[in-house]
């Protein structure tokens, strides 16, 4: 698995009095992605702070393309693009049913760390799981 696609639909609640995606949204997308890209190659991320292990975001962006609307069916297409010491680098490619060209793309930086936000290295069960799927979108 080089990526994992997350779907969902667009809320009207998630649309803004222009009846397009209010931007934060896509953030939110990138989690629910983020979250369900773990489950799927066997990560809970529960689990991680159940340990002890916390993953704030260091850095995240978002580029804006094309708009989406309410009701619109979406893929959300998630990759881990850069592991190193203590952090990952996901990358996302919005994509809207039917369209081949992505309509947002970004990324989220996110730290390994414990209670106290001092990093820590990445789990090395993880880190090899990680390696193993691959790092391209």
């Amino acid at each position: 698995m080089k990526h994992f696609d997350y779907r969902t639909r667009v809320r009207y609640g998630e649309t803004d009095c222009m009846g397009v995606t209010y931007y934060a949204n896509y953030f939110v997308w990138f989690e629910a992605a983020r979250t369900e890209y773990f489950r799927a190659i066997g990560f809970a991320y529960a689990e991680f702070e159940k340990q002890g292990i916390l993953l704030p975001v260091a850095d995240a962006h978002c580029r804006y393309l094309a708009p989406c609307s309410y009701d619109d069916l979406i893929t959300i297409r998630t990759v881990v693009s850069q592991i190193r010491q203590s952090s990952l680098r996901f990358e996302y490619h919005v994509l809207k049913a039917g369209c081949s060209k992505p309509i947002a793309t970004g990324y989220t930086v996110h730290v390994f760390s414990n209670r106290d936000f001092k990093p820590l290295r990445i789990p090395e069960e993880l880190k090899s799981k990680l390696e193993l799927v691959g790092l391209e979108l």
